[in-house]
């Protein structure tokens, strides 16, 4: 086969990669693509525009910069940070090593962090292993977060300033289309597209689905372990904006959810959002997440994609049920012990009472407690709450007009089952991205699990990129239907099991037709 040339010519420029070495010999990587011109000073708060084309060949040997957030979440190994700034619109490009005679399939993923943190540079999110094992592109892409991603100041734009919303899922499109334009002269091919992220990165995959502008940009989507109604209404849009400013002019402000002080003024907006530097902007971002627990918002999380009736005219449950999904097949599912890891180590879910607020009926809240009776089980009251149950209403939905595929992920290797961590979320990242061949994830292996490791990183490698090429996971994976919701065990082995937990399924079904209507 021909070898896979170092320098490809894009729309924008040359770009030139590098062959991997040691464990990712057999690929090349381009990591640091911009795919949009920097969204700084005047064009912060605006929508990814497109590049100025560069001359020569530009080297794309590394990461590009993080987004705005914590240093803590942008760690590459023991006391490596990748560097942050508002100059973060890049992507990366994982190919096998040799040119293939036909087009790949592609696979662009979005990543985790609540909307609030992550990047590419993560090592978990390295593409290069599934590249080479599966014969697949795997394209990552980097989105804005926090503030600078998912603050909605377009109530206060005017002819001299404008403002956007949905920022971060902008930058997702934009990458898409980046995509789109380019990715043949990686050998991949536009017309197979799968997207597929994880937690916040599996909830924007849905949100895609859910956004016009990204009609036509993809053909499959996975999404793994989402929060689907990890969104903000418009109204809280306007509460969390309103507060975000004033705390940018006043850090010691103390205030609640009520607004009952003048309106300000668009000019001052401009003047105050604008003059403030980034790290600025985060500590504010830090304090409205303070704001929006303490004053218990309805949407529990302040930057997430926007119900703004316009870019996103919907929330991903509402628009399936009303068949306005973008009508492609779809892998969806969670993890078996999702809270786990919040309970443990990021203690960001709603407690177990947070989570029936809003049931008005005491025959179902009686059912719910009911089927959660021990302690552990509020862990899992509060998980099913924001990820399982959305999610399999999602399912049924979407299953009405596009092939849907379920599945719950219950493998653990033998380290995280003795701890009681079990198969927690962002677990099977493991697998997708076959880490448990890497160094940051051998450890796990080591310990009892070689060799149940390597066939979950084959089950699951193997069924997201059949997927990838085809629209169907595998032979022995059936369609999602309400009609008999047969679901796929993702284990060491799997198995499909019809309708599990159905009685708590019901049970929340039952809620949110309360609770939406």
């Amino acid at each position: 086969m021909a070898v896979m040339e170092t320098v490809v010519q894009t729309l924008d420029g040359a770009v030139e990669g590098k062959r991997g070495r040691l464990g990712r010999r057999g690929t090349v990587s381009w990591l640091g693509i911009p795919f949009a011109e920097p969204p700084v000073r005047q064009y912060r708060w605006r929508a990814p525009r497109p590049l100025t084309p560069w001359p020569g060949v530009r080297e794309c040997f590394d990461y590009g910069n993080a987004p705005i957030q914590e240093k803590l979440f942008t760690a590459r190994g023991a006391g490596r940070f990748q560097p942050r700034s508002e100059d973060c619109l890049t992507l990366n490009v994982f190919t096998p090593s040799t040119r293939s005679v036909t087009p790949r399939p592609v696979m662009v993923y979005f990543y985790g962090g609540a909307y609030i943190l992550g990047g590419t540079s993560t090592p978990i999110y390295d593409g290069s292993y599934l590249a080479r094992s599966r014969d697949v592109i795997v394209v990552t892409v980097n989105y804005r977060v926090g503030p600078l991603g998912f603050m909605d100041f377009s109530d206060y734009s005017t002819d001299e300033r404008r403002f956007d919303s949905n920022l971060g899922l902008r930058d997702m499109v934009a990458g898409l289309e980046w995509v789109q334009r380019n990715i043949a002269e990686f050998g991949g091919d536009p017309d197979r597209v799968t997207i597929f992220g994880e937690s916040a990165g599996g909830s924007a995959v849905l949100t895609l689905l859910s956004t016009p502008a990204a009609e036509g940009l993809f053909s499959r989507a996975i999404s793994q372990s989402p929060a689907p109604d990890l969104v903000v209404t418009k109204e809280n849009a306007q509460i969390f904006a309103d507060e975000f400013v004033r705390l940018l002019k006043d850090p010691s402000r103390r205030k609640g959810a009520e607004r009952d002080e003048p309106p300000l003024d668009p000019a001052e907006v401009a003047r105050v959002v604008g003059d403030a530097t980034a790290l600025e902007l985060l500590a504010t971002g830090n304090k409205l997440l303070g704001f929006t627990r303490a004053a218990q918002m309805s949407d529990p999380i302040p930057f997430a994609p926007v119900i703004d009736g316009d870019y996103l005219p919907l929330r991903p449950v509402d628009a399936a049920r009303a068949g306005k999904t973008l009508p492609v097949p779809t892998i969806i599912g969670n993890n078996k012990d999702e809270g786990e890891l919040f309970v443990r180590f990021w203690k960001i879910l709603p407690d177990s009472s947070q989570a029936l607020v809003g049931i008005d009926d005491p025959e179902i809240s009686e059912a719910l407690q009911r089927l959660y009776p021990g302690r552990r089980d509020d862990v899992r009251l509060s998980a099913d709450a924001t990820f399982w149950t959305p999610t399999i209403l999602f399912a049924g939905y979407h299953s009405a007009h596009a092939p849907t595929y379920v599945y719950r992920y219950d493998y653990a290797p033998t380290l995280l089952r003795a701890s009681g961590i079990g198969a927690t979320h962002a677990t099977e990242l493991f697998a997708v991205f076959g880490i448990y061949r890497d160094p940051i994830g051998a450890g796990l292996a080591a310990a009892g699990s070689w060799g149940s490791t390597k066939r979950i990183t084959a089950t699951l490698q193997s069924r997201w990129t059949w997927f990838a090429r085809t629209g169907k996971p595998a032979t022995d994976w059936p369609a999602y239907s309400v009609d008999d919701r047969r679901v796929m065990i993702l284990d060491d082995p799997t198995r499909v099991e019809v309708d599990p937990d159905g009685e708590r399924r019901a049970a929340w079904e039952r809620v949110h037709l309360q609770v939406t209507g």
